[in-house]
């Protein structure tokens, strides 16, 4: 019988094996450094921005303000940096015992160079002022001041105001304010009613000094 099967071929040797090689390529990686034009004028960008930014707050929103004077103590001492919002009394009006900076008075001339001045809130539009032995009435009302230090006595300014006979009505559009330290404080007793468009902010805040830092 004659065989048909075709033989197996033989398997290839090692010197016969494909030798497959990948090439390389070599990356180089180089960082781009930004030209000192360019660095220069990131850094003003950014020296801009932040100048705008304190701006903007400082004219529409918060602003420091250094006590220069005893006519707030013992709320504030000489030397006390406090925070004033600006944007408080465009949202709701001024209340009764608020401390507010507002621009000095052209009545209220001492001599010193101080544009702007701070005081307590004490009458409100419409409301009739009398100071009577040592303490202040509103509208036939004993005025609760727990912020006072105990003793302490509210004289009248140097006119005759003020009195049961010629009591002080703040105006519309007006306040009347007075230092808590009530001998040593010119206020509305010495240059009257201020008007409420003279307010720059309320101060809520004490910033400065660290020991005494908190809300007002």
């Amino acid at each position: 019988m004659t065989n048909t099967d075709s033989p197996e071929p033989a398997p290839p040797s090692p010197d016969q094996t494909p030798n497959f090689e990948f090439p390389t390529q070599d990356v180089l990686v180089t960082e781009r450094r930004p030209s000192s034009a360019r660095s220069f004028i990131e850094w003003v960008v950014v020296i801009v921005g932040a100048v705008a930014l304190a701006l903007v707050i400082k004219t529409f929103l918060f602003q420091a303000f250094y006590i220069p004077s005893e006519s707030m103590v013992p709320t504030l001492e000489i030397g006390d940096r406090v925070l004033v919002n600006k944007l408080s009394y465009r949202l709701h009006d001024v209340h009764r015992g608020d401390i507010v900076v507002f621009e000095r008075p052209p009545l209220d001339q001492t001599g010193e160079d101080i544009e702007d001045l701070i005081k307590r809130v004490i009458g409100l539009p419409g409301d009739r002022i009398v100071i009577r032995d040592g303490h202040v009435y509103i509208n036939g009302q004993l005025l609760s001041e727990p912020y006072l230090p105990s003793g302490t006595k509210t004289e009248n300014g140097p006119t005759d105001k003020c009195t049961e006979d010629k009591p002080c009505v703040v105006p519309e559009g007006s306040l009347w304010v007075m230092g808590d330290n009530r001998s040593s404080s010119r206020d509305s007793r010495w240059f009257g009613p201020i008007p409420e468009r003279d307010v720059l902010g309320r101060a809520f805040f004490r910033i400065w000094p660290l020991n005494r830092f908190g809300s007002l």
